[in-house]
């Protein structure tokens, strides 16, 4: 017990030495564990997401844009395809399954995506309450989203143009929700999952509006026609003819009409394809035949992350590096702090040996100074990692409705911990040194 008075006593006596030791080893300490945090956190996005999706197949522009707009959902698409060409590709033998994903609108801020019920086996996502998406209309909330929003299953609310808040292009048909989803700490929670009728309906009701005014039109003519008809019943067995073949005039527009409307649905569009391959072989060749022989682009979205990754990773492997610098220069100050203590003192310690103390409890007390700046530093490091990464990761948040953070597991921080206190008893063992090689006769004779 004395022993730790007196190393409390020695770092009251140098506050410079101890303030800029605790100091530069909490700053040291707090980028360690922040960094490996972010890099933590990013990495499990990454796979996650990812895992279950081996190609995703898309309109023509960047990989990496259409893996970050379909997988991630952080960019925007890099166009739409045909539905019906995209249906040819996910009868393919190579593909287990093929999620078709459709969107552009949004509601909030929270992106709305129309697919089919295999989108929620994608992310392992279960329904906390509520049922599944089972007509148009029907939309079922990521967890983050619904926490965020406040909605509950029976709410309804109109969804806007595009993937960005705003009020002026606002859809005038209701979405309901029926459903809310478990937390997964995947993509799908920051999502408002509905089925591809909803989109295309959506937006399709709008052309449909105009379409309608102008069949409506149409048939004011037609009847028209025929009352005019009615008045000139009298006229020549001629006008009958022509009234006949009037007749099979329209008759054939209503055959065009239904092939219009067979056609119209033919032309849907998706924004892309998530798939699963049966076997790793289709990976050496079914991405290269789509890239060669269709109009759309097929993106492997680990490779493509894979990349991403690298080039982030150069930040990481860099801001690393200058914690590890600093946690070394952190470790010199405390040595010379020690190593000052033990030659200034040594008339001190010399005395202490005379009354009795042992060398071990010298050693002792150099040793307790040492790891309580440590401890302090590792304390107030532990801290200051929290409190930047969380408001780090708020900011990415307001951008991407999405909280990334992932905590740091206890092996990572066992790591650091470790490290600190190895380099902390290094420097220790480097201070009392002196105290080994102490000759207390000399020391004494000398200050005398």
């Amino acid at each position: 017990m004395r022993v730790w008075n007196i190393s409390l006593q020695n770092i009251k006596a140098k506050p410079l030495y101890t303030f800029l030791s605790i100091l530069i080893l909490t700053l040291s300490i707090a980028l360690l564990l922040g960094i490996k945090q972010l890099e933590t956190s990013f990495k499990y996005q990454m796979e996650a997401n990812v895992r279950d999706i081996d190609l995703v197949v898309g309109a023509k522009g960047s990989p990496l844009q259409l893996v970050l707009a379909s997988v991630l959902h952080i960019d925007n698409p890099t166009g739409n395809i045909i539905y019906n060409d995209a249906k040819k590709i996910a009868k393919s033998p190579f593909v287990k399954t093929a999620v078709p994903i459709s969107y552009g609108d949004n509601y909030k801020g929270y992106r709305i995506v129309g697919t089919t019920d295999e989108f929620m086996t994608l992310y392992n996502a279960e329904l906390e309450e509520g049922r599944k998406v089972k007509k148009s209309m029907e939309v079922v909330l990521g967890s983050n989203v619904a926490k965020q929003l406040g909605l509950k299953v029976g709410s309804v609310f109109l969804s806007s143009h595009g993937l960005v808040e705003n009020e002026i292009h606002v859809h005038t048909d209701e979405l309901t929700v029926v459903g809310i989803l478990k937390p997964t700490q995947k993509v799908i929670d920051r999502l408002i999952v509905t089925n591809l009728k909803s989109v295309w309906d959506v937006h399709h009701h709008e052309d449909g509006h105009e379409h309608e005014e102008n069949h409506v039109e149409h048939h004011e003519d037609e009847h028209e026609h025929n009352e005019n008809l009615e008045g000139h019943q009298n006229d020549s067995h001629e006008h009958e003819e022509n009234h006949v073949e009037h007749h099979e005039d329209s008759h054939e527009h209503g055959e065009s009409h239904i092939e219009h409307q067979e056609n119209y649905e033919e032309g849907k569009e998706i924004t892309s394809l998530l798939i699963t391959f049966r076997s790793p072989t289709a990976f050496l060749t079914f991405p290269r035949s789509i890239n060669e022989n269709t109009n759309m682009q097929a993106a492997l979205p680990k490779v493509e992350l894979d990349k991403l990754y690298a080039y982030t990773g150069v930040g990481f492997k860099t801001i690393s590096g200058i914690a590890y610098i600093i946690l070394v220069i952190s470790c010199i100050i405390i040595f010379i702090s020690l190593y000052k203590m033990v030659k200034e003192r040594a008339f001190d310690l010399a005395l202490l040996r005379t009354y009795g103390a042992s060398n071990v409890q010298l050693i002792k007390m150099v040793t307790y100074e040492g790891v309580l700046i440590g401890l302090f530093a590792l304390f107030l490091g532990f801290l200051m990692s929290k409190v930047a990464v969380y408001f780090m990761f708020r900011i990415l948040e307001d951008d991407i409705k999405y909280n990334l953070l992932q905590v740091l597991s206890f092996h990572d921080f066992l790591q650091i911990v470790m490290l600190v206190l190895i380099m902390i008893l290094v420097s220790v063992m480097l201070a009392i040194y002196p105290i080994i090689k102490m000759n207390i006769s000399t020391i004494l004779s000398n200050e005398k």
